[in-house]
């Protein structure tokens, strides 16, 4: 085709309006993406998504939070720390960020406690707490500290064999009171009788598994504790209640005889049969919308006749085909009519009244083994313990925020796929590369 002057100047044209085009598309997308902010997070877990339970706790913030990043002028620590923050502005909008640089503000550094580069100060309510990590963790747990109203004390009985929220044996509850801990809940330790009356700031009073009797006068105290409106979790195991069956004949609760066995649980755990995997939840506000699997080794099964004015829920109970066993855990376990229990059997109930203008909680497990620092780690056994002390506690909304994995961030590969892949991109591709130019090469030499 031969080109003429009238061809040219079309072709000049047309050439003159793409590029014209092409200009006014990008400005208009410029000027969308500073209006109109649209994301998607892709990450397997949604890591770079705010959790639900943070968006809750959120909620119940009423007053502006102030972050204060003392972060030196490092565009890559900066700006990290705006979108971290950014993620929570986007629901509520009165969190205000602030930066200072610590070289050339040292004196406010100092009077902040700052230690690190990129620590953050949060201030909610008058009250404030450093973090040294960016992460919805920390930040989160540490807006429940800030927000809950005054303190919060869970004192575990002491003296009597009992599990110990300071002690690190495996019987223990040492990595569940470091949770408390961290979620602005304080713990301590009370042995019953003379001067050590329960405190009256007392939130929950925590008996677990205790192995020595208590005294009338100590089981005296609890009954009062429990007359005044006081909260409690109680603990139990298989066996005797070492004195403390007034408080059960008090709550109306029974304790069955017998460990529960679960074959369907030990086909999933490969463990004894007396270690129960419950799946079966109420709707009792501990356990509400809770998904997750909960293991109970060695657990005994509680049934509850309420007192007048008590009412009862039950948290979590076993498969239909769990019973209990009254005989030796021995040899074939297999149940027998007339003697043990069919399923489902309750596992922990929660018991409710109303005292002077407010609710007064009590949860009460067949099973201490849950929350101890054996087992604690399994399924959704902490995430049960935080959100009882929660409730009972009467912090409904502070619930515990797990921590977002991110297991998309390393890829493993096989030794095949290894050498697969050095072989492409060292031998393969540049072949292949170099074949096609010399292919054009001698194509366009032939012409």
């Amino acid at each position: 085709m031969r080109a003429t002057r009238e061809s040219r100047l079309q072709l000049r044209l047309a050439s003159t309006s793409f590029v014209v085009l092409l200009l006014a598309v990008v400005g208009l997308l410029m000027w969308l993406s500073r209006d109109y902010h649209l994301q998607f997070d892709w990450t397997r877990n949604g890591r770079n998504t705010l959790s639900e339970a943070s968006r809750n706790l959120l909620k119940t913030l009423d007053q502006p939070v102030q972050v204060t990043a003392f972060a030196r002028q490092t565009e890559g620590v900066r700006s990290s720390i705006t979108e971290f923050v950014g993620r929570y502005q986007k629901y509520k909008k009165d969190i205000r960020l602030e930066f200072v640089n610590p070289d050339t503000d040292p004196a406010r550094t100092r009077a902040a406690g700052v230690r690190l580069d990129g620590e953050l100060v949060v201030e909610y309510n008058g009250r404030k707490e450093n973090l040294n990590q960016v992460a919805e963790e920390a930040f989160t747990n540490a807006l429940a500290r800030l927000g809950r109203g005054g303190e919060r004390w869970v004192v575990f009985v002491t003296g009597h064999g009992e599990r110990s929220p300071d002690r690190q044996a495996n019987f223990d509850l040492s990595t569940w009171g470091a949770q408390l801990a961290k979620h602005g809940l304080k713990t301590r330790t009370l042995a019953l009788g003379g001067r050590n009356a329960i405190p009256q700031n007392t939130s929950v009073l925590v008996i677990a598994s205790p192995r020595v009797k208590y005294l009338a006068g100590e089981v005296k105290e609890i009954e009062q504790y429990l007359a005044h409106g006081g909260n409690l979790l109680w603990l139990t195991d298989p066996g005797s209640l070492q004195g403390l069956r007034p408080i059960a004949e008090s709550l109306g609760v029974e304790f069955q005889h017998g460990v529960v066995v679960d074959p369907t649980s030990q086909s999933m755990t490969g463990a004894s049969a007396n270690f129960v995997v419950a799946l079966r939840y109420g709707s009792q506000p501990v356990v509400r919308g809770f998904d997750l699997t909960t293991l109970f080794p060695e657990a005994q099964g509680v049934t509850v006749q309420p007192p007048k004015g008590w009412e009862q829920q039950a948290i979590v109970d076993t498969a239909p085909g769990a019973w209990v066993e009254t005989g030796p855990l021995t040899g074939r376990i297999e149940f027998n009519a007339g003697q043990d229990i069919r399923g489902p059997i309750n596992l922990g109930v929660a018991l409710t009244r109303k005292q002077e203008a407010r609710e007064q909680r009590v949860a009460v497990f067949g099973d201490g083994d849950f929350l101890s620092n054996t087992f604690i780690g399994n399924g959704g056994n902490l995430e049960l313990g935080m959100n009882l002390v929660n409730w009972l506690s009467s912090d409904d909304a502070y619930i515990n925020v797990p921590v977002h994995t991110a297991p998309d961030l390393s890829l493993t590969l096989s030794h095949n796929a290894q050498l697969f892949m050095l072989a492409g991109f060292l031998l393969i591709l540049p072949l292949g590369l170099l074949g096609s130019g010399v292919t054009i090469w001698w194509r366009r030499r032939k012409r």
